[in-house]
């Protein structure tokens, strides 16, 4: 089990949680952010900072964006597991179901 974004973050990326983060697993694709899966401690300590509430244990994740889950573990296919989201920077990819979302958020 890990934490996942969902919905409220995309093409938002507030960036809050990445600061949080001390195993520095959240990593920024191209509209949202994505937490590891394998790189996650399940700490807890990015899911309160989030001012849009986008982060949710993985049991926990509304059931309107369930699909999310599968995102953040799918926009790990290609990229692996770099050990760590700070030396890698912002990857300009989102799986499919991210990509064919309309657009949202603030920015």
């Amino acid at each position: 089990m890990t934490y996942t974004i969902a919905e409220p973050c995309v093409d938002v990326m507030d960036k809050a949680c990445i600061e949080e983060c001390p195993v520095d697993c959240i990593y920024e694709g191209g509209r949202m952010l994505y937490i590891h899966p394998d790189e996650c401690v399940d700490c807890g300590a990015c899911e309160p900072v989030c001012p849009v509430e986008a982060i949710f244990y993985e049991d926990d994740v509304p059931d309107q964006w369930t699909g999310y889950v599968a995102a953040n573990v799918d926009f790990f296919d290609d990229l692996g597991s770099p050990g760590g989201a700070a030396k890698l920077g912002k990857v300009d990819f989102d799986p499919p179901f991210i990509k064919a979302l309309p657009p949202m958020g603030e920015e």
